[in-house]
């Protein structure tokens, strides 16, 4: 009876069970979905009117009326009309079989767009190349504005770059061919696991990106030996296990940037340019900072400068009792870095540093990059809201701000791999540090905002005062190794060059093939990538564009030319420091230490 029923009523037994199946997966959904309101969402609406809002970091509304009140009437109209005769042109070429029609313009490779499936079908097609044409005119539609500085030109283009991200078709579980074939290849289970995801980010407040079980801090990520043999209210200074019988007799003190974790330079064994550093013989220490907190509210630039790096510098000659340290400063820490050096030659004590390595960082902001398109007054006002509630600014809002420099492969590729297809978390060491974000101090971030990214101080001499001292740069004669990463969004390569003319001493420029990360992270034995240094005894070039003519390029990590600097500059080789057994340096706890495991809920 069932059978002929089925065959009567034109349901084949598969297509019931399929729509039994469709049917408890809308079951389950809308299950989560109550359970989340009723519990961690009920919580979060309630936060929604809260000054938090991602969306007042930049002041789009006025940017954009100002930009329209000056746009050029006549130069739009053209623009209108080339766009309607490439659309005509388009669908010509997709509905009336003349390809050669199609405007080059929707033929780029886009990698959003790689899959075999937007091909499969017609529609997909169109959907994809009507994008990128939509996406190229309201580009290009910018130059029709008038009368807007340069300043405000490109927080224009910023912000037209996150509306296109934003509005890809891949974003859509409706318009993207490779979403709808997973759902129904699981009969919905995608979906849902999808659904799920996105529950389980909001809840802990921010996205994933790898399966972070499979990393632990001091286990497989940070795990080089060492012990922590000093801590105060700002960091932990952390002495790693010599792998060596002798090494140099100048140590290494690294500073990483406190808005992130050290353990960057730390990841595996293979990675590690800690554990590389020690395998060349330099006795290294390293800074873990504290977490922001309410007890560091009013911790500043100057504070990040004496207490922090200076301390870290006298502690480190105390306990090796060499007559000097090299310093390296990475990011906001080399920027910092640059103003205690400057400070420690105002107070005659520039000869405690015997060489200065600056990773991606940046002392002179005016071209800064896209970072500059959030320094506006809603946001600054959005983050001394922020920083006034708890006296400091969560590290997921930071986290946010860097992943929308590169909305495609930093946050819509997570929408539509975790989100909108449901596929599992892989496991990958650089993401589970990404995702392993840090609070900063209200009074350090809206110093950093607004004394150097807004206003550009530290490059002019005696804008910036440390403890009461002004400070200027020029005056530093400490040897310095530049590094810059030639694809970098959050310290362009243009803004690191520019630490090339800010001191007075000598220095060697290199440019590292990649970017903020992979540009530093990059170890020998991973045979990738390249770099660029000049030619013995060629003088650093007055720009970046003559000064890749000049270079030379060398495949693969640029760790050894580093190395090769900085070993004449080291002293004589000495009987290898073992952690914890210097006179009032006693191990507290083995590395990597409490400060750096503690991870924001």
């Amino acid at each position: 009876m069932a059978k002929a029923g089925a065959k009567a009523g034109g349901d084949s037994p598969d297509a019931v069970a399929q729509f039994e199946r469709v049917t408890e997966v809308a079951g389950k959904a809308q299950q989560m979905m109550l359970e989340f309101w009723t519990g961690e969402g009920g919580k979060l609406a309630g936060e929604a009117g809260a000054p938090d809002s991602l969306g007042r970091l930049i002041d789009v509304w006025g940017d954009w009326a100002k930009a329209w009140a000056g746009a050029d009437a006549t130069q739009l109209v053209k623009l209108t009309g080339d766009y309607w005769t490439d659309a005509m042109k388009l669908w010509a070429g997709l509905f009336l079989g003349k390809p050669d029609s199609v405007p080059e313009i929707v033929l780029t490779e886009d990698k959003r767009f790689k899959s075999d499936s937007w091909d499969s079908a017609p529609v997909f097609d169109l959907v994809r190349k009507s994008y990128l044409l939509a996406s190229h005119y309201l580009t290009e539609g910018l130059g029709s504005f008038q009368g807007l500085s340069d300043e405000e030109r490109k927080r224009l283009a910023f912000q037209a770059k996150q509306f296109v991200d934003a509005m890809s078709p891949a974003n859509f579980a409706t318009l993207n061919p490779d979403v709808i074939a997973a759902a129904q290849a699981t009969d919905g289970e995608s979906l849902l696991k999808g659904l799920r995801h996105l529950l389980d980010d909001l809840k802990r407040g921010k996205m994933s990106m790898t399966d972070e079980t499979a990393f632990e801090v001091g286990r497989n990520v940070a795990a080089t030996p060492g012990q922590v043999i000093w801590e105060g209210r700002l960091f932990q200074l952390i002495h790693y296990a010599p792998l060596t019988e002798q090494v140099f007799e100048i140590p290494l003190l690294i500073i990483p940037p406190w808005i992130n974790k050290f353990y960057i330079l730390d990841l595996t064994a293979e990675k590690s340019f800690i554990r590389w550093a020690t395998e060349q013989g330099l006795s290294v220490y390293v800074v873990s900072w504290a977490q922001g907190s309410e007890a560091l509210r009013d911790v500043g630039l100057e504070d990040y400068a004496v207490e922090g790096e200076l301390q870290a510098i006298d502690l480190v000659l105390k306990a090796s009792g060499a007559p000097a340290t090299h310093v390296i400063g990475y990011c906001v820490a080399g920027t910092v870095l640059a103003a205690t050096l400057a400070y420690m030659t105002a107070t005659g004590q520039a000869e405690k540093v015997r060489s200065a390595t600056f990773f991606t960082a940046q002392v002179e902001f005016s071209e800064a990059g896209d970072l500059l398109n959030f320094v506006t007054p809603p946001m600054l006002e959005t983050v001394n809201q922020l920083a006034a509630k708890d006296g400091f600014l969560d590290g997921r809002w930071l986290a946010t701000t860097f992943n929308m420099l590169r909305p495609t492969d930093l946050l819509w590729n997570y929408v539509v791999n975790n989100y909108l297809q449901g596929k599992d978390y892989s496991a990958f060491d650089l993401l589970y540090w990404n995702s392993d974000p840090t609070n900063v101090p209200g009074r350090f971030m809206n110093e950093y905002l607004t004394g150097l990214y807004r206003d550009n101080l530290l490059i002019r001499p005696g804008e910036i005062s440390v403890k009461g001292v002004p400070i200027d740069l020029k005056t530093v004669q400490t040897p310095a190794y530049i590094q810059a990463g030639r694809d970098d969004h959050i310290a362009p390569l243009k803004s690191c060059f520019k630490l090339t003319t800010a001191f007075s001493g000598e220095h060697r420029f290199m440019l590292a093939g990649s970017g903020h990360i992979a540009g530093v992270v990059n170890p020998p034995v991973a045979q990738k990538y390249q770099h660029w240094i000049l030619p013995e005894g060629v003088p650093t070039p007055d720009t970046v564009e003559a000064f890749q003519q000049a270079a030379g390029e060398v495949k693969g990590s640029w760790w050894p030319d580093w190395i090769a600097w900085i070993a004449p500059r080291s002293g004589a080789k000495v009987k290898a420091r073992v952690p914890g057994k210097a006179k009032g340096f006693p191990a507290i706890e083995p590395a990597p230490g409490r400060y750096v495991k503690q991870r924001i809920a």
